[in-house]
């Protein structure tokens, strides 16, 4: 039951990007060389073996072909391939960066190569290839769908419901996409959009345990955590053992101040979800919050075992260094943590503290400006935000901005 919940909750994910598109574009013989192998036939083998899921013997095959033809971008493209399905994420880029190099004009491998920055969280790499792939192919359901989750993924609400709001014909029976399409239309302030998508979101929804945890999510995000309990205890009613039910549950107490009930819940989800890194890093901050700083570390620890790209954690885990005076491992916590949000105040704040206490005193003045820069923004966007939902949100805990809830329904993999 849990399997099936789980696909049933991801399943326009997995239309869109559940497997990498191989190239089938195989090189040609040589003409006058009838001693030499023929490349092509090599190059067919191959793509027979990873059709049937035989990745090694593919490999195999693609690499034969590459030291035949050098430049053959569809077998190196195919090695991207081989390496997704192996979620050998960097080994997949770097074959997909040499085949667009080979073969700018193909799309596909520009597709792939927004698939993977997906799939490892870095949401803001994966627009730009996406968006080229949307400008030769715009009809493409997979490449808009994966551009519009990703831009509300980073915060880019109004241009991901430009993208999302014309996919409604195809995927408007689909839990997720109304989620986010939703989501999106709330924070950019298009409150038509949003309530066509939250009322859409009902009708497909039936009594699904599914479909009430996403409608809590989207209650989550306006603030409106009675509502958002409410759903979820029908979710758990209806599936007790739901993916990600636990951890909503967890974030709702969380923000409550019932952190007795929030931990219980977060336990709850690592027994469902064990793999899942958001469990983890969560208790680690309500363990920081109530000033169990051990705790939170060991938990900050355990949730990059399961996951190394977490810019909270890393970054939670720089700032527990910097209190004990581990001034080289906060630094490479913080590294890390600003190669993936580097559009982040608080990251640049860090590190420019670190920085500061290493004596790097130019470095560090670089760093705190560009906080006060973001911080700046920051506010500014914010201001507009609440202008924009001040009607709609009247009886929103006052329109308090929190913090940005996680979204692992939406970007975890099954």
């Amino acid at each position: 039951m849990r399997r099936r919940a789980k696909i049933c909750l991801l399943l326009p994910v997995l239309l869109a990007f559940g497997h990498a598109r191989p190239v089938v574009a195989a090189p040609s013989r040589q003409a006058g060389d009838s001693s030499r192998p023929d490349p092509a036939a090599i190059f067919q083998r191959g793509q027979s073996a990873l059709d049937r899921g035989d990745l090694e013997a593919a490999a195999t095959a693609f690499r034969a072909v590459l030291k035949l033809d050098p430049q053959s971008a569809a077998a190196r493209a195919n090695l991207g391939v081989i390496a997704m399905r192996r979620k050998e994420w960097e080994n997949a880029l770097a074959e997909f960066h040499h085949a667009e190099k080979l073969a700018p004009a193909m799309s596909g491998v520009r597709l792939n190569i927004g698939i993977v920055e997906y799939r490892r969280g870095n949401y803001a790499a994966a627009i730009a290839p996406l968006q080229s792939v949307v400008k030769d192919q715009p009809g493409s359901l997979q490449a808009n769908y994966l551009l519009g989750l990703c831009l509300s993924l980073v915060e880019r609400y109004g241009e991901a419901v430009r993208v999302l709001e014309p996919l409604w014909p195809q995927m408007s029976s689909e839990f997720p996409y109304l989620y986010v399409l939703g989501n999106s239309a709330y924070h950019s302030g298009n409150a038509a959009l949003d309530q066509k998508a939250l009322q859409r979101l009902i009708e497909v929804g039936g009594d699904a345990p599914e479909f009430h945890l996403l409608m809590a999510k989207a209650l989550l995000n306006r603030n409106d955590d009675l509502r958002a309990l409410d759903e979820l205890k029908k979710a758990a009613a209806g599936n007790p053992n739901l993916p990600f039910l636990h951890f909503n549950l967890g974030l709702v107490y969380q923000r409550a101040g019932q952190f007795e009930l929030a931990e219980a819940e977060y336990r709850k989800n690592m027994q469902v979800e064990p793999d899942m890194p958001y469990s983890y890093e969560q208790l680690g901050k309500l363990y920081l919050q109530t000033g169990k700083l051990e705790e939170g570390e060991k938990l900050f620890r355990e949730a990059l075992q399961h996951e190394p790209r977490l810019p909270v954690t890393l970054t939670e885990l720089a700032k527990i260094e910097l209190r004990r005076g581990a001034l080289e491992g906060a630094l490479r916590h913080i590294n890390a943590a600003e190669k993936l949000a580097p559009e982040t105040q608080g990251v640049h704040f860090v590190r420019g503290q670190i920085l500061q206490k290493l004596g790097r005193e130019q470095e560090a003045a670089r760093e705190f400006a560009t906080a006060r820069k973001l911080l700046a923004a920051g506010v500014e966007k914010d201001r507009s935000d609440l202008n924009k939902n001040a009607n709609s949100n009247a009886d929103s805990d006052s329109n308090a901005k929190r913090e940005r809830i996680p979204e692992p329904e939406i970007t975890q993999q099954p």
